[in-house]
């Protein structure tokens, strides 16, 4: 749904001491980008779109402009019409005076090409299940680490997080409610600025490392807007914690010694009266109670390698795929069982879903909800089958196989995406080129660096 110029005038009403407004883009890496504007300019924003140049679009994680994926020179770098997400105009309580609406570029944003926009990518996957009268109902869950702003800066070190007065761990404590308590002032503010910005944050979990944690949102029965609420929420963290004197870190593996964060995605799906076509009162380990749900789950099984791409958008991604580490391995998927890839959790049948657990805290939440409902949806469409549940440890059932390559590993990811017919065929020829120009481009970057690890194996033993 277009937002509308009323909406605007409501809120610069109803907030009259702002005085500008980020506008915010979220591209193909899922890095924020944009402009800020006075609030006298949000008129034109939602009467006629706001013009940015095609290259935004074409961004790699530095923000460099990728000649490649033809959307920067090939075209003159081009004004295209973005034009603001409905429900997201809102306060930023982290940064006096200022707002932030979300941007979008679908049909209309004067592209020669379709919009590689990936929240636009995602609204076509919702619009097939639309088609066959099915809403998808998503949530995320989202890991983090909050690390010592000041010990980055001085040090160039990574040190787990600590308030005024607060004693630093080095202890796991998974569950540890100390370790909540202890940074009881920066999760009051989170939930502060969630209230603000009408965001559904929930509960909190001191994770399986020190200073990790994790925040979780409540599903919501429109993909679109849950989606939209994980971008802001990674937004409000890292805002948040800024001004704490932290920084909230988001990367898949910032330590060698610790667990991964991961980004997990609960997905169902509901009829036209709201009724969950996966509840089933018993699910047996063959989901053979509910054909549905077990198609979907077959349909990720079998798109897993294709997808891998986008659920590990960089090279740091796949240092997190390590066995016994409560991230997957390989495409396996069981019922109240945290060692699979997709997980159907205990529950009443009302709450039946699926957890998809193989995203990266790092994977962009558009890209990433747009290739699980795509994968769901040729599950359904081709009835596939996804065998036997696993049951107990399933890092001892997995075949890596079923993974990218021979191994987990980035080059095997972006060779298995390159030769997907399913890629194309649900993103698009358009997006599949332009998203693995910016991709190679990166792997390149990433392989010609010199690491300190090259130094310490090799400088005096070569």
């Amino acid at each position: 749904m277009r937002a509308t110029l009323d909406e605007a005038t409501a809120f610069l009403a109803a907030n009259p001491d702002i005085r500008q407004v980020s506008l915010i883009l979220t591209d193909l890496s899922g890095i924020a980008r944009g402009k800020s504007v006075r609030v006298h300019e949000l008129a034109a924003l939602y009467t006629s779109g706001r013009p940015l140049p095609s290259s935004i679009l074409s961004l790699d994680a530095q923000g460099e402009d990728v000649e490649e994926t033809g959307l920067v020179w090939d075209i003159g770098d081009m004004d295209c019409r973005a034009f603001p997400v409905a429900g997201t105009l809102k306060r930023c309580p982290w940064l006096d005076g200022t707002a932030q609406v979300l941007l979008s570029m679908g049909e209309d944003a004067g592209l020669p090409i379709e919009a590689p926009d990936p929240r636009f990518k995602l609204s076509q996957m919702v619009r097939r299940f639309s088609a066959d009268g099915i809403t998808p109902v998503l949530a995320c869950e989202l890991e983090f680490y909050l690390l010592d702003k000041r010990a980055y800066l001085e040090q160039g070190k990574l040190f787990p997080a600590r308030l005024e007065g607060g004693f630093p761990s080095d202890l796991t404590q998974v569950y540890g409610v100390g370790e909540l308590e202890t940074l009881r002032p920066f999760f009051d503010a989170i939930y502060a600025a969630a209230e603000v910005q009408n965001l559904p944050a929930e509960t909190a979990i001191s994770e399986y490392a020190p200073g990790q944690f994790e925040l979780t949102l409540t599903h919501r029965a429109n993909a679109l807007q849950a989606a939209d609420e994980a971008v802001e929420l990674k937004r409000l963290i890292k805002g948040v914690a800024d001004r704490h004197g932290l920084i909230a870190c988001f990367m898949a593996k910032p330590f060698t010694e610790f667990a991964g964060s991961g980004m997990h995605v609960h997905v169902s799906l509901t009829d036209n009266n709201g009724h969950n076509l996966f509840a089933a009162e018993d699910l047996p380990a063959s989901a053979a109670k509910n054909a549905l749900l077990a198609h979907a789950i077959g349909g990720l099984q079998s798109t897993v390698a294709d997808a891998m791409a986008l659920f590990a958008p960089n090279a740091n991604s796949y240092r997190r795929f390590r066995a016994n580490s409560y991230a997957p391995v390989a495409a396996t998927w069981g019922v109240n069982n945290r060692t699979v890839t997709f997980r159907v959790p205990a529950g009443g049948a009302a709450a039946r879903r699926v957890e998809h657990r193989l995203c990266g805290a790092d994977a962009n939440p558009y890209l990433a909800a747009a290739a699980i409902l795509a994968g769901m949806h040729q599950g359904i469409a081709q009835r596939i089958d996804p065998g036997p549940a696993a049951t107990a440890n399933a890092y001892q059932q997995a075949d890596p196989g079923t993974f990218p390559g021979p191994a987990l590993n980035w080059p095997g990811a972006l060779a298995d995406f390159a030769r997907s017919g399913f890629i194309k065929s649900y993103f698009g020829d358009d997006f599949a080129r332009i998203y693995l120009a910016i991709k190679r481009h990166e792997l390149e970057q990433v392989s010609g660096e010199v690491t300190a690890l090259d130094l310490r194996l090799h400088l005096r033993n070569a």
